[in-house]
């Protein structure tokens, strides 16, 4: 017989990298845990995952974009379960769509553009660390990067 946590489907979310002129990166600081992430969230039931991406950033950042290539497909293995990631190139934002960005206060303490040699360990949780590497691997290439990765606590 087989268990029911054998086909358990796995936690999946989405996310972008969103950069300003300068080349910078937005990251925020959710307010519900440690570190910091790129903008994005959990994919609903029936969504796509660039439909998602593109639904969390109006809700985090009240932006209106249309996400571009995928850039990372992460699948992680942790003590909590399995978590599947996507991440997207959501392009760069002018002057006026900078000025524009409204963060969702319930679930976003802080927003910041940074270079990403400025971004260290102590902003990136430990077990993000690989799936932020591939992803400025991928962004400086043409193929997305696959990433599997067990995750120890």
């Amino acid at each position: 017989m087989e268990s029911n946590t054998e086909h358990a489907r796995p936690m999946a979310s989405a996310g972008a990298v969103i950069t300003d002129a300068q080349g910078r990166i937005l990251i925020v600081k959710p307010t519900y845990k440690e570190g910091w992430n790129l903008p994005g969230g959990r994919i609903e039931p029936g969504e796509t995952p660039s439909d998602a991406c593109q639904r969390e950033i109006h809700e985090e950042l009240g932006l209106h974009l249309n996400v571009g290539r995928l850039l990372v497909d992460a699948k992680l293995l942790t003590p909590a379960g399995e978590h599947v990631y996507y991440v997207f190139d959501a392009g760069w934002l002018t002057d006026e769509q900078k000025a524009a960005i409204r963060v969702q206060e319930s679930e976003i303490e802080q927003h910041q553009f940074s270079a990403p040699e400025d971004i260290g360990p102590d902003q990136i949780p430990p077990a993000a660390r690989p799936m932020w590497e591939a992803t400025l691997k991928a962004l400086s290439g043409t193929e997305p990067e696959v990433l599997e990765r067990t995750v120890q606590p």
